[in-house]
């Protein structure tokens, strides 16, 4: 499966995306022919974690979220880290970024912590979907039905739980990208 001429936002932290949830999606996103646009708060770089403690890597951000548009992307991609997702959903641009997604039928695939984005952004309500545990009353709140399971696909959402998932997760990725836009997943935005 080609993402030949497909283009992915992928949303980083300054600080607290979980490492293997940002650079697993990314490398399988570049090997499918996709171009990954890491997308920040602001320029410059971002500090991955480990555990959502432990300093992992150092990534170039591509570009700050003011100075995009979901308009611009094929696709998006919401890493999890709770220290992470959660500095992700405090942004107002963030989750207007996330919405016009949702609201433009484009394919999201959000991991473990990074569904709190999607709550915030006021998408979840009707879809069924997966997190890392510890945020499925958030998801229910929300009106989502949460289920445990490895990889779930709802009009265009993947989720997946935590890093374990991750192999599930970025074949599944790959899939809805390929496809393209997802009418239904407009209509529940």
């Amino acid at each position: 499966m080609t993402l030949q001429g497909k283009t992915i936002a992928i949303l980083i932290a300054p600080r607290g995306t979980e490492e293997p949830e940002f650079t697993k999606p990314r490398e399988a996103l570049l090997a499918a022919g996709a171009t990954v646009t890491v997308i920040g708060l602001e320029a410059g770089e971002a500090e991955t974690v480990n555990n959502d403690l432990d300093p992992a890597g150092r990534y170039l951000v591509d570009k700050a979220i003011d100075d995009v548009s979901a308009s611009d992307f094929d696709g998006l991609v919401i890493p999890g880290g709770s220290v992470g997702a959660d500095k992700l959903r405090g942004s107002e641009a963030v989750v207007k970024f996330v919405r016009d997604f949702f609201q433009q039928a484009k394919p999201v695939g959000v991991i473990c912590h990074g569904p709190w984005t999607l709550v915030e952004a006021d998408v979840v309500k009707g879809r069924k979907l997966t997190s890392f545990p510890t945020v499925k009353t958030d998801i229910r709140n929300a009106g989502g039905e949460w289920v445990d399971e490895e990889v779930v696909v709802d009009k265009g959402l993947v989720t997946s739980r935590n890093p374990k998932d991750l192999p599930a997760f970025c074949a599944k990725i790959v899939e809805e990208f390929a496809e393209g836009r997802h009418p239904d997943q407009a209509r529940s935005a």
